[in-house]
């Protein structure tokens, strides 16, 4: 997260988010494993309050929790019982190690001319043929929430033409009404790829 105003609700926030109400997005995540072999390995980046990672973790994946604020970090660790090692974006460094990486609601935050370097950096850390789940709330131009937080509100056209650039196969953007922690209406877009 390059923007000191996103770092800081995560930071200042991270027990009242991490333990906020919230559906686990059980149906993306169902459909996500499916399509990996039993005992994958998984990333997840930004794993917020731990719920989606404890779910994987539940179901027999190898899971490696990530978050950028070393405050949720610990709430997501408290709540799996492990390691959440805490790590931004750009510091992704893996090769090949991982089968899927999971990006609920976290790449949103990336910087539009950061976000070509941050999906080399996952395709680089994926194995051949390793997939890939992110969402984005939609838009046309990236800007800030009401609690300060930066969002980069890609449109569909632009994330397929950007990941298309990159080399991802098997691209989807699919679109979908939702919510969000600040309770309005959002339009989501979720990504599916692969190495």
């Amino acid at each position: 997260m390059p923007h000191d105003s996103t770092s800081a609700f995560y930071d200042n926030n991270a027990e009242i988010y991490a333990n906020r109400a919230r559906s686990l997005p059980k149906q993306k995540l169902d459909a996500f494993l499916a399509r990996l072999a039993p005992g994958a390995a998984i990333l997840e980046l930004g794993c917020g309050g731990g719920q989606d990672s404890a779910y994987m973790l539940s179901q027999g994946f190898d899971v490696t929790p990530t978050d950028g604020s070393p405050e949720l970090a610990a709430q997501a660790e408290a709540r799996i019982g492990r390691k959440v090692m805490v790590m931004l974006f750009e510091d992704l460094n893996a090769e090949a190690a991982f089968d899927g990486v999971w990006a609920e609601a976290s790449l949103l935050h990336v910087a539009r001319s950061t976000l070509p370097e941050i999906f080399a950096r996952i395709h680089r850390a994926l194995r051949t043929g390793g997939i890939l789940h992110a969402s984005f709330k939609s838009g046309e131009a990236e800007g800030h929430d009401g609690f300060g937080r930066y969002y980069n509100y890609p449109s569909a056209d632009w994330l397929s033409a950007l990941l298309t650039a990159g080399g991802w196969r098997n691209l989807a953007v699919e679109e979908s009404n939702g919510g969000g922690y600040d309770g309005k209406p959002t339009r989501w877009l979720i990504v599916s790829a692969q190495r």
